[in-house]
């Protein structure tokens, strides 16, 4: 004990605290001697090595070789639990003598000058240092190394992103000194610049070996809503969604997990090897090739729909295995609807097998099957009978008709042309719209082809045939020109039946021509009931009046004279009020009173 050297130190401090390994008077005296003989000076403001030569609850003695011995607070060697007497440590000699003649001594100062020297070594040196993470921050990791507290980016933690910091705190972890900001002390380090060169040799192997068909382990780093990108070790590749599995997926998540390894097989990459296409389901046998041996065409399946589109849905018989319900296949209705209107995304559902090719993996389906073809139900022809009354749902609208459903599966065209008597209708909306109500009669039945005639006007009488009688070819009546155009104009007449006056029979006496909205005689120059056409002329009234005037011939139509006088009779009618289609009576009431005229005179 007596060799172990000690700077001047205040023993009566020492004594009252109880410092382990205390001199006794004579050996204070007897060192005092030896060390005036062997002591130095040291320079201030630098580290030197001392050893604890006394330990207390509060402080620690340390020997460094000078005067006196330094006195360091015990908490400075918190790190050091196993302290012992005659462990060397570190020491930051701040003043030989403060005011009180006292060594003032630091260890903490001297960690800190020691962890800066030994970083920045570290930088100068690009030596890997051991650091202690000792929490998370914005941005990265505070780490502690030689004492100091570096910052670790998190761009620097590993080559892959880290979406969880939390997972290194409290670990040790190996790092180099990338960076030093002496004006704030501040350090920066990375864990990443450790294994980048590992990844490129890594890399490099797996870039020259590569090969299509080859089989890799890698991680996921990423998912995106078409596919996951793969690490397969420094090289990443792209699993695209439709080669995850044989079943239809919608989103990557809903069958793998970030940061899990899988095994895929590389599928075909560019000549650079920048763009490697990987696929996994392609490690498995396809569903199907285990598609059981009965199902057949005509057999019944059941299933799940996992996709529905404008032209149909996807019904998945077994995993893997997709068969479509066309949209013409949903209903026996020859009106398109929507399949969303009948299915949705996980709806579990029977069907019929249409058609097959397990060579070319396709399959259709249909479910109108399951219910009985109306068309070829027994009483078909005695229900739809040419001249049967019935009335249905206007579904569509074309340019020449419209499509009437009469019951689910029975749809029936009205032609334009048959959807009213005396009304020029250009297309079927200017009559009725989609989902009204309209009464038909069937007008032809052809099941073998599944066509069905209907007409609306025939459910009332032919006007045309009472019309003959009332517009007989010289006959005056009052119209109103209602459009004109180059040709002529269009003239509305009683009854709201129509007639055609060509320019020039619309001029008047004076020279002039009737205009739109005026409503003046017209006289018949022709009636043509098949094509339902009245040929007017306003021109050839006055010649009338002359003629009858002068006895000349009457403006009747018969080249027999017979009926003559009465077609005199009807020659000019006093203006008549302006009915509706629906008054058949009246006009079957004019056509049997001209009918009596005629036959009376006969």
């Amino acid at each position: 004990m007596s060799n172990s050297p000690i700077a001047d130190f205040n023993w009566e401090v020492a004594e009252r605290r109880g410092i382990k390994g205390g001199y006794s008077k004579a050996d204070r005296e007897s060192l005092e001697k030896m060390y005036d003989a062997t002591l130095f000076t040291s320079k201030e403001n630098e580290v030197v090595i001392g050893v604890v030569v006394g330990i207390n609850e509060k402080d620690v003695v340390v020997n460094l070789g000078l005067k006196s011995d330094g006195l360091v607070p015990l908490s400075e060697f918190r790190d050091l639990p196993d302290l012992k007497i005659g462990d060397k440590v570190e020491i930051y000699v701040e003043s030989q003598e403060d005011k009180s003649g006292q060594l003032l001594v630091s260890r903490k100062k001297a960690r800190i000058v020691s962890a800066w020297t030994n970083i920045q070594k570290a930088l100068e040196e690009d030596t890997i240092i051991e650091g202690f993470v000792k929490r998370r921050t914005k941005g990265g990791l505070i780490v502690d190394v030689f004492g100091v507290e570096a910052f670790l980016p998190g761009s620097q933690i590993d080559v892959k992103p880290i979406r969880d910091f939390d997972i290194y705190v409290g670990k040790k972890m190996e790092v180099k000194v990338v960076k030093i900001n002496n004006s704030n002390d501040n350090v920066v380090v990375s864990h990443k610049v450790l294994i980048e060169k590992d990844i490129e040799q890594q890399k490099s192997a797996i870039l020259n070996n590569l090969e299509k068909g080859q089989v890799l382990e890698g991680v996921i780093k990423n998912m995106t809503n078409f596919g996951v990108f793969i690490d397969l070790g420094g090289v990443d590749g792209l699993l695209h969604i439709t080669d995850i599995s044989w079943a239809r997926i919608n989103h990557p998540e809903e069958v793998l997990k970030l940061d899990e390894k899988v095994q895929v097989v590389v599928l075909d990459f560019d000549e650079d090897k920048k763009k490697i296409s990987l696929g996994m389901k392609q490690l498995t046998a396809h569903p199907w090739d285990r598609l059981p041996e009965e199902v057949t065409v005509g057999s019944k399946v059941k299933g799940k729909i996992v996709n529905v589109a404008d032209y149909g849905a996807f019904l998945e018989i077994v995993s893997g295995v997709e068969g479509l319900i066309h949209v013409s296949e949903i209903s026996w209705s020859q009106h398109l609807r929507n399949p969303q209107d009948f299915f949705k995304v996980g709806d579990e559902i029977e069907a019929v097998v249409l058609t097959l090719d397990r060579d070319e993996r396709r399959m259709s389906l249909g479910i109108k099957q399951l219910t009985e073809d109306p068309w070829s139900k027994q009483d078909l022809l005695t229900k739809y009978a040419v001249g049967s009354k019935h009335s249905g749902v206007v579904r569509n609208l074309t340019n020449f008709g419209l499509f009437l459903e009469l019951e689910e599966g029975i749809d029936g065209l009205v032609h334009v042309s048959d959807l009213s008597w005396t009304k020029k209708i250009k297309h079927p909306s200017e009559f009725t719209k989609v989902a009204e109500t309209l009464d038909v009669v069937v007008l032809e039945l052809d099941s073998e082809n599944r066509r069905l005639a209907l007409g609306h006007k025939q459910l009332e009488e032919n006007p045309w045939d009472t019309f003959e009688g009332i517009f007989a070819v010289g006959s005056v009546h009052n119209g109103t020109v209602i459009t004109k155009n180059d040709k002529g104009a269009e003239v509305e007449l009683t009854y709201g039946i129509t007639g055609f006056a060509t320019t020039k029979n619309l001029a008047k006496e004076d020279g002039s021509l009737v205009e739109i909205g005026e409503t003046v005689e017209f006289k018949v120059v022709e009636f043509n009931k098949d094509e339902r056409k009245i040929a007017l002329s306003h021109s050839k009234v006055g010649v009338a009046e002359e003629a009858k005037k002068s006895g000349g011939a009457g403006s009747g139509a018969n080249k027999g004279g017979g009926a003559k006088k009465a077609g005199e009779k009807v020659e000019k009618i006093a203006p008549v009020e302006k009915t509706t289609l629906g008054d058949i009576a009246e006009l079957s009431a004019l056509k049997d009173a001209m009918s009596k005229a005629e036959n009376k005179k006969k």
